[in-house]
């Protein structure tokens, strides 16, 4: 393996968050980097615009992997020190690190007592991670003041927290504009095209690279985006619900990002008259004020996963390593894939990699 250096010439395929991170990476260390993505700068076919961005290991830990939760703990502490670096060169992007709310209603106690002892088993092996805090009316209220008298218990995931996805976005594609980085809207490309005049190659295409990599597949999801400037919401609150577990994510000026269905499909028309009323009814049930708000958006994507659901950096060539099985966990994770690859091509070798499970060096270099 020939070492990437400061001096590299590097091409990156597609745009979205793995690869505007990389990008912004490499032309801070130096490379000249050319990067080409099938959409244009807002993003549009990228999974990162559909989400909640949020960063909750311990929360997420009770539906993935500890590798999966490990690279989120990691993830938390790189967070803040990314977002300083973009400040040099973009507005501010909003992050959190207030916790994770979890409620339920009564008739759902069951399902939250097993959410509760299972959280409490998996920090307990991952011991980096905040212990869960046990919450009664009381608790609830002096975190979220209008939620005190609607549910009776509640579970607090301290540190955990969330960012604005599509801010975040913007602000990478304008600091890439200064950094002088080569960038080829509208321009769909394939490893095979861009074969020579590069020392490296990148493909953090997602889905796009199901060509190369037959293995991914989309995993649906849906979110709804509303204006809501009369809901109080302070941090991302989830609600227990044995069939779709509701998330609510508060975002800048009353914005409100709510989601929770997740779909074995790569169907990307838009979401059914089902889904969406479920998602509104069940934020309409943690919170009244939510009523009156105004729907700014009913948006569709496709995560791309591989057969694990697990991440997974791979060498397709020489010189010409894949990013890609962010799945669901994109935000919360892409900056420990970020310095794992980093760490990978800049030495050889990466002990980061090794400590999320990422082994590069035995994946096949055949789809």
């Amino acid at each position: 393996m020939n070492l990437l250096t400061p001096s590299s010439h590097v091409a990156i395929l597609g745009a979205g968050l793995m690869g505007r991170l990389l990008a912004f990476a490499l032309a801070r260390q130096g490379c000249r980097v050319s990067i080409f993505d099938a959409a244009g700068p807002g993003a549009e076919n990228a999974a990162a615009r559909v989400a909640a961005a949020m960063l909750a290991p311990l929360a997420e830990s009770a539906v993935t992997e500890p590798s999966v939760v490990q690279m989120g703990r990691y993830a938390l502490g790189r967070w803040p020190e990314l977002v300083a670096e973009l400040a040099a060169y973009a507005p501010p992007v909003f992050l959190q690190q207030a916790g994770t709310l979890i409620v339920w209603h009564r008739q759902d106690a069951a399902e939250a007592t097993r959410l509760g002892q299972q959280l409490v088993s998996n920090q307990r092996n991952m011991p980096a991670l905040p212990a869960p805090q046990r919450l009664d009316a009381a608790g609830i209220a002096a975190l979220e003041p209008t939620l005190g008298d609607r549910f009776a218990q509640g579970i607090y995931l301290p540190e955990e927290g969330q960012l604005d996805n599509r801010a975040l976005l913007a602000a990478l594609g304008q600091a890439l504009v200064a950094l002088g980085v080569d960038i080829h809207w509208n321009s769909p490309r394939a490893p095979e095209d861009l074969k020579d005049g590069f020392d490296w190659l990148f493909d953090c295409r997602g889905l796009g690279a199901r060509p190369q990599w037959s293995a991914l597949r989309g995993v649906r999801g849906e979110v709804v985006r509303v204006h809501a400037p009369d809901v109080q919401l302070s941090r991302p609150t989830r609600l227990v619900h044995p069939r779709y577990p509701l998330y609510i994510a508060p975002k800048p000026e009353g914005v409100f990002v709510i989601g929770a269905t997740e779909i074995e499909s790569d169907d990307l028309s838009p979401a059914s008259v089902r889904s969406t009323l479920e998602l509104l009814s069940a934020a309409y049930a943690v919170h009244s004020g939510f009523a009156e708000a105004r729907i700014l958006e009913i948006a569709t994507q496709c995560r791309p996963a591989l057969p694990d659901n697990l991440p997974a950096l791979r060498e397709l060539g020489p010189q010409t390593l894949q990013i890609n099985g962010l799945y669901r966990h994109g935000f919360m994770i892409a900056p420990a894939m970020l310095d794992a690859a980093l760490e990978l091509v800049s030495t050889g070798h990466s002990t980061l990699a090794e400590s999320f499970g990422l082994n590069p060096m035995a994946l096949p270099a055949t789809p």
